[in-house]
């Protein structure tokens, strides 16, 4: 009977810590919402997996006993992949707010019809060797629409891609293959995590497919920067034949 009274004692003061604020309580919730996490990811899924009401329950529950300070700790960390995404959709967020206007359209001209794209698009798809000036002049000539050169040029860098030619490698490969000491640099633009806008140059030897160097620079670029960027990107590097 004693032996039952001293259970009985260890099973209040265990309730007690458990119901108490803080303490115990709250380690305990932790350990079972980041185990139920883990199982969670562990489930045969390529995709993130949904979440069932009996998950939702259980991580609720477990987070109203966790102190707010340790919510941001017992989160298990997401996949690459997932930030990835959430990175490239804050990036066409930022680009939208800046390039798109916020207010309503005003009235203003419409631009080319899709009548006329279709002819132009098609006219220089059948003579690809024609230019924006002939085109226009033909177009005005056989349907009476008054076009300017520059209105085909705008239309066909939106709308018109030439097909391949397949005749054969381009210049860069025959090139790359006959000199066994070629470069290739390529400028594009990336954002860091804190959607900040990089220019990255990229200096490769393409006989070798091995990268010379790197060049970064923030902001807006000018001649100056591109040279620096190039320089630090072939620093310690014998210059190519």
């Amino acid at each position: 009977m004693k032996l039952l009274f001293v259970l009985l004692g260890h099973l209040l003061v265990t309730l007690a810590r458990l119901a108490s604020p803080g303490g115990l309580r709250s380690v305990v919730a932790e350990s079972l919402a980041v185990k139920h996490q883990l199982l969670i990811m562990r489930r045969s899924q390529r995709r993130a997996p949904n979440l069932t009401s009996w998950d939702r329950l259980m991580l609720g529950c477990c987070t109203l006993w966790v102190s707010p300070k340790r919510l941001r700790k017992m989160g298990v960390i997401p996949k690459a992949s997932t930030l990835l995404r959430l990175h490239q959709a804050l990036v066409k967020r930022k680009f939208h707010l800046l390039y798109t206007s916020t207010g309503h359209r005003r009235p203003g001209p419409k631009g080319p019809s899709k009548e006329l794209i279709a002819v132009v698009v098609e006219m220089k798809r059948r003579n690809p060797r024609l230019g924006c000036r002939k085109i226009a002049e033909q177009i005005s000539s056989a349907f009476g629409i008054a076009t300017n050169k520059d209105v085909v040029r705008r239309i066909l860098i939106q709308y018109y891609r030439p097909a391949p030619s397949g005749a054969g490698p381009s210049w860069l490969s025959v090139i790359g293959q006959a000199r066994d000491r070629l470069w290739s640099v390529d400028l594009f633009r990336c954002e860091s995590i804190l959607l900040r806008s990089y220019w990255v140059m990229v200096v490769m030897d393409i006989f070798t497919r091995r990268i010379i160097g790197f060049g970064v620079a923030a902001g807006n670029l000018d001649g100056p920067t591109v040279c620096r960027m190039f320089n630090r990107a072939i620093a310690r590097q014998t210059m190519p034949r």
